[in-house]
């Protein structure tokens, strides 16, 4: 098996590339001088990909809500036990999650990487799914979703994705609802697994105190070859413009929490450029060094929790401002205000300046940890980027690039504010 070295001379790192004969692609980062190593095994499938055919079918596969997430629970049994139980003997900490575009087992160790790895390429490979284990992990993971939907920060997440989306299922609870794993049997979760955990639609990250060719010898030792599939998600015809523009609920908050979003055009995944970009110019508006962001603190209007971010995945993206507000209405109105200032007045040449630094100084830090570099190699699997693309990316942009990238993508005609009110 060949790899492929890519080196940036700049940062002075470098990564390897190879492509297996199973069709998996791995990416392995050597880090002789750190301490620990980390892996990541995961599948671009989520709980956005709740409809599918495969090749030769023609008709579309649905399947309950919540499945990839119920399947990720139930991929660690299996009829020799647990997996966690196995990962305990070796001392790694392992974990899983899964999102909305994709689903990952992971774990770090400090030593016996090779026992921790080889347990990583056999439990997903290898799936055990009865009706009995099926009919007890929907109990237990009814009580999660229960959790969810007890907390304040999920329900205005989804909430606010309810008033920006019509059709796109990044609206859809990852977890799912009671009713709907109801659902879940056997054979369905075989057939997702048999569709979207095959190694051509698989990615594995190692980073750390290891060694390449040792990492590709274990592959090639534990992974099995199987026949590709073809699969084509069902398509959705989400509308330009958003569901509605406000939508409020009443928990036990002791604050109206709120989440302010801005819904973009997205065709798969959003470029580096795009996102770098909107990035920088949320530091820029609303980022703790901002005017905006110390006015408001200083008036009482947020606190700390205030914060905005660039949410987005394959195919869909949108802009958040969220935090705790007495008035969440008044919140939103500075934000449009300063969003038409900088519109109309143009952005300040130093604060790009400053705020470039500061996000080339985050970027640099990634390659800090095992964990940070093996979680942006993570991304570069999914959205086809390389590691260190954003490096240069930083080092060519202009306050022109962002003033454009701000008159397109901030635009509040397609915005929606999702609150949640104390009870009274």
């Amino acid at each position: 098996m060949q790899k492929t070295l890519i080196r940036n001379e700049r940062l002075q790192e470098a990564y390897y590339v190879a492509k297996h004969e199973s069709g998996l692609t791995i990416y392995i980062c050597e880090k002789p001088a750190f301490s620990g190593a980390y892996a990541v095994f995961g599948t671009k499938y989520g709980s956005v990909d709740n409809a599918f055919r495969r090749r030769g079918e023609t008709d579309y596969t649905v399947v309950p809500e919540g499945i990839a997430h119920f399947l990720e629970h139930k991929l660690f049994e299996s009829e020799d036990g647990d997996a966690f139980a196995r990962y305990a003997k070796t001392g790694a900490s392992a974990n899983a999650y899964t999102s909305f575009d994709r689903t990952c087992y992971l774990f770090s160790c400090s030593e016996n990487f090779d026992d921790s790895f080889a347990i990583l390429l056999d439990f997903v490979q290898h799936p055990y799914f009865t009706e009995q284990t099926v009919q007890k992990e929907q109990g237990i993971i009814g009580q999660e979703i229960s959790m969810y939907d007890d907390s304040p920060d999920w329900v205005v997440l989804f909430q606010a994705l309810n008033c920006l989306y019509h059709n796109n299922p990044v609206r859809i609870n990852i977890a799912g609802t009671a009713k709907t794993i109801a659902q879940i049997n056997a054979d369905l979760l075989y057939r997702c697994y048999n569709t979207f955990y095959n190694l051509q639609n698989m990615f594995l990250v190692v980073s750390g105190r290891v060694e390449a060719d040792h990492v590709l010898a274990m592959c090639d030792r534990y992974l099995q070859t199987t026949e590709p599939v073809a699969v084509q998600t069902r398509p959705y015809n989400e509308p330009h413009d958003v569901v509605c523009s406000y939508k409020e609920c009443a928990m036990p908050v002791s604050m109206p929490q709120f989440i302010w979003g801005i819904k973009l055009d997205c065709e798969g995944y959003l470029s580096l450029r795009e996102r770098t970009e909107i990035n920088i110019l949320l530091s820029l508006l609303t980022g703790q060094q901002s005017a905006l962001y110390n006015e408001m603190l200083e008036e009482g209007l947020i606190n700390k929790e205030f914060g905005a971010s660039l949410f987005e995945g394959r195919n869909f993206a949108c802009i958040l401002f969220s935090g705790e507000s007495r008035d969440p209405q008044a919140v939103v109105a500075r934000i449009q205000q300063a969003l038409a200032q900088c519109k109309q007045q143009g952005i300040d040449a130093q604060e790009v300046e400053l705020v470039l630094r500061q996000y080339y100084g985050r970027y640099m830090m990634t390659f800090n940890s095992v964990e940070g570099i093996g979680d942006a190699l993570t991304d570069c699997a999914c959205d086809g980027t390389g590691l260190y693309d954003e490096a240069d990316l930083l080092q060519a942009m202009t306050v022109q690039d962002l003033q454009a990238r701000l008159n397109t993508a901030f635009d509040p005609t397609r915005s929606a504010l999702s609150v949640v009110n104390p009870l009274q």
